[in-house]
């Protein structure tokens, strides 16, 4: 009896060891934060559930009805308190249910930066409608008179003179033909990028639907309209200083929040909050945060959750725009559905609001500035972007970009932003087939 209770003790023992061990492997493997895009599917739910044991991801899933039998008893007793990894292991990645909840808290808090498409599938081909050649002309031509004015002002001999100023483009360089557009399949390719997590259908992009949603807010500036958050208040660039909420993204949401008082006269609330202390709960825990603002603040129409992009070392989003080095910049969008059909759990009333947020301004975009704004990303999850119709997830550049290319682009953002809030774009008179003007 002695010598049984021994050979128990001395099992318990080793059983605990080992899945110590195992846990804290799979902590160090995330800590390290490894760059590759493929990895096994035992260590990508290993990274999402190992990690953490015991926090409610795993906890949901332990109500499932899964249990090891036959051959797989022993895997079943090994993994017991990890019945998350069990689960998956037993009935294949394919076979857990979107519906649960508690699963898909990790792989919406995951960074959205993994992106299931080559990274080339964000720019526009030399094919894309506006960037053909006469386009590309004119927005150069554009660019080479700001140039030639800044050379025309050293010329005076001004010495005192500042740094090139951003100034709004009045024009348009260039107009879409809507009908051109009328097509699923040619509007997603002038316009979207969709991971490969999801899929998005004709049913939720046409550019007639896309164009006419009112995305115009009130002129009263007495209450807050605008909210400015970060699901990623830590993600910098190559030269913030480490702590000081004047740089990184943090700094770079009080710009763009200044640009929107200053000098287009919007209400704006900057919200400083740090929710990614572990980024895998960032979503989660900004939920209540941003819930709370929007409860106590009910006039706020408008809510920006800003982040910065991730990009190989050797890839940097930057263009030449009126003199100026500057950032471009990405909107994204969460479906809530995946490849096998919408997520019950994740649901958003607002999802087509924000889809035509988007679109508009990603057109105001390539139309006034072309090249400023890559293609909008579309992807599986949900992100917070269900509290408000208008409601923008915004990549403003990447961590090797400089503070000067970020808040350049900001001067960007803010023009593009009061065009579609003030509702001088989208111009929906033109091209929009029955309803266009008469002649055709």
């Amino acid at each position: 009896m002695y010598m049984n209770r021994k050979w128990l003790k001395i099992f318990l023992i080793a059983f605990v060891i080992i899945t110590l061990g195992f846990g804290c492997a799979e902590l160090l493997r995330e800590r390290e934060k490894e760059t590759e895009t493929e990895v096994s599917a035992l260590h990508e739910i290993a990274q999402e559930l190992v990690m953490e044991p015991y926090m409610p991801g795993i906890k949901g899933m332990s109500k499932t009805n899964s249990h090891a039998s036959g051959d797989g008893f022993w895997r079943g007793a090994l993994l017991f308190p990890y019945p998350g990894l069990l689960f998956a292991l037993e009935n294949g990645e394919d076979c857990v249910t979107e519906s649960d909840y508690a699963r898909l808290l990790l792989p919406e808090g995951s960074d959205e930066d993994r992106k299931g498409l080559p990274e080339e599938a964000l720019e526009y081909g030399d094919d894309a409608m506006h960037l053909e050649k006469n386009l590309e002309s004119a927005f150069l031509k554009e660019n080479e008179s700001y140039l030639s004015a800044e050379q025309e002002e050293e010329e005076t001999g001004d010495e005192t003179q500042e740094e090139q100023s951003f100034a709004c483009m009045e024009e348009k360089s260039y107009r879409y033909h809507w009908e051109e557009l009328s097509s699923y399949e040619a509007l997603i390719k002038a316009f979207y990028a969709v991971d490969s997590t999801t899929v998005a259908g004709e049913g939720l992009l046409q550019a007639r639907t896309l164009l006419e949603k009112d995305m115009r807010i009130q002129n009263d500036a007495d209450a807050p309209q605008i909210l400015i958050y970060h699901t990623h208040s830590k993600e910098s660039f190559v030269d913030s200083v480490p702590g000081d909420e004047n740089s990184g993204i943090l700094g770079a949401g009080e710009y763009l929040a200044t640009l929107l008082r200053e000098n287009y006269g919007y209400n704006v609330i900057h919200h400083s909050g740090c929710y990614d202390e572990d980024r895998d709960y960032a979503y989660s825990n900004s939920l209540p945060a941003v819930e709370a603002i929007l409860a106590e603040n009910p006039s706020i129409e408008v809510v920006i959750d800003l982040h910065r992009d991730e990009m190989p070392a050797d890839r940097r989003l930057v263009m030449e725009l009126q003199g100026r080095p500057t950032a471009q910049f990405m909107f994204f969008n969460g479906l809530c559905r995946t490849t096998k059909g919408e997520i019950s759990q994740l649901e958003n009333p607002y999802l087509s609001d924000n889809l035509a947020l988007s679109f508009q301004m990603q057109a105001a975009c390539n139309e006034y500035y072309p090249g400023i704004a890559r293609r909008i990303y579309l992807k599986a999850y949900r992100y917070n972007m269900h509290l408000c119709p208008k409601s923008l997830l915004i990549e403003l550049g990447a961590q090797n970009n400089t503070e000067e290319e970020i808040h350049n682009a900001c001067d960007v953002l803010a023009h593009v932003l009061d065009l579609v809030f003030s509702g001088k774009e989208p111009d929906r008179g033109e091209d929009m087939g029955e309803e266009a003007p008469e002649g055709d």
